[in-house]
């Protein structure tokens, strides 16, 4: 930008990118755009630190996107992970490498917001965002897009990032289609040295009870976190589910510090990612792993492709420049984190019909066993694993027919179906 374009943008306060959201996905994407030089505002309407629900789990992909000299806050590092079917067949399994490192969000984000202010962003915190609008009186011209705070006051940027979370408005504005909703309950349970010591280093995952299901216990020190997941519209029996989890472990004497809930969300395929000078990322874009419902390596690699792309939008002249950056980065995304997506898909169909299946296979298939390991520890992701290893497409092909002739089957076998020809 010359120094004539700058003079005129200080008199108007127009910066060349607004980033919405300061969780991972956001921090990200200020960092991202801060460290190419531009003038960079981060909104945040919390104040931070700021507690959310969240597993914890930074899994390879995360560490490999983060800032140089970023020093992960682990309570952490897990080597074990035991495994079991709605609390039965339990077995451990172990790696002499870390699998993956745990951390509490508060702290986690804080430390990326403070990398991008580092890189030059400016963060304001307490500022709620209502909406974005790239047309009317509030936008000077086509090459603005207006962030209109609560409140009314209006900040003005060449390119807007949105990354405020799973109920995004700038998701709204973007039009982002969801495909897979699901809900989350997480507690927070502080515990006596002795209960944190045998949690130390080890993971506990629970197939669950209801289909696509599971529960996890992340231990952090002298806290346990302690959540299940599973569709929306299954409140009741998720709650159930949680509470009966609990006990299992022997830990419903415990008082748990926080108790939270929280939907996840997957986008559609065909999910818009950007609407004129305004890109979505993270969960705002509904951009997470469907079978896991991992979402901070999403968040933290969506995040900087979004910064990235955002300066590219920001020294565009005119809306034709401008959409071919935004589907420049939708193309970015596609390519990679679609890729996982669309895998995790077909992984969480066959596993909400057979998730003994995958218990068997993780507990007692070394294959299986390695390739958990290898998505954990960053040297594979879900795409490369079945692009490049004939026995995972094969395994994959094979499930998928399973689930399809189980589909038939149903189908054929009812009598609704029959009469409607479904």
């Amino acid at each position: 930008m010359s120094s004539e374009n700058s003079s005129a943008d200080d008199a108007r306060q127009v910066w060349d990118v607004v980033v919405v959201g300061a969780g991972p996905a956001g921090a990200s994407a200020a960092y991202a755009a801060a460290v190419a030089g531009r003038r960079v505002l981060l909104l945040e309407k919390a104040e931070l630190p700021r507690y959310k629900t969240c597993g914890g789990g930074i899994i390879g992909p995360s560490r490999d996107t983060l800032p140089p000299g970023f020093e992960l806050p682990f309570q952490d590092r897990v080597h074990a992970v035991t495994f079991s079917n709605n609390g039965r067949f339990t077995r451990t399994r172990r790696s002499r490498q870390m699998l993956f490192g745990l951390i509490n969000r508060p702290d986690f984000d804080l430390q990326l917001v403070e990398h991008a202010q580092k890189a030059g962003a400016e963060l304001r915190t307490g500022a709620s965002v209502t909406r974005v609008e790239q047309h009317g009186s509030a936008v000077p011209d086509r090459r603005t897009v207006a962030v209109v705070l609560q409140g009314g006051e209006t900040v003005l940027a060449r390119a807007v990032v949105g990354a405020d979370g799973s109920a995004s408005r700038i998701g709204a504005h973007v039009g982002v289609k969801l495909d897979q909703v699901d809900l989350g309950l997480e507690a927070e349970i502080p515990v006596p040295e002795t209960v944190a010591e045998d949690w130390k280093g080890r993971v506990l995952i629970d197939w669950g009870p209801i289909p696509g299901s599971y529960g996890w216990v992340f231990p952090k020190g002298d806290t346990l976190t302690v959540g299940v997941i599973s569709a929306r519209g299954e409140g009741a029996a998720t709650k159930r589910y949680l509470e009966d989890f609990v006990a299992r472990l022997g830990l419903a004497g415990f008082e748990p510090s926080v108790s939270s809930g929280h939907l996840t969300r997957c986008r559609a395929d065909d999910s818009p990612l950007s609407r004129g000078r305004v890109l979505v990322c993270g969960d705002a874009a509904g951009l997470l792993e469907p079978w896991t419902r991992e979402g901070i390596s999403f968040a933290l690699r969506s995040g900087r492709l979004a910064g990235e792309w955002a300066v590219r939008i920001s020294e565009a002249h005119d809306a034709v420049d401008a959409r071919k950056q935004a589907l420049n980065y939708a193309f970015a995304i596609k390519a990679g984190l679609g890729v996982e997506m669309s895998v995790g898909k077909r992984m969480l169909t066959v596993f909400e019909r057979r998730p003994g299946l995958f218990h068997a296979a993780l507990t007692g298939f070394r294959p299986a066993w390695k390739a958990f390991k290898d998505i954990t520890q960053g040297s594979t992701s879900l795409g490369e694993l079945v692009r490049s290893h004939p026995l995972a497409q094969r395994a994959l092909g094979a499930m998928d027919r399973r689930s399809e002739a189980a589909e038939a089957s149903a189908r054929s076998a009812s009598p609704a179906g029959e009469e409607t020809g479904a």
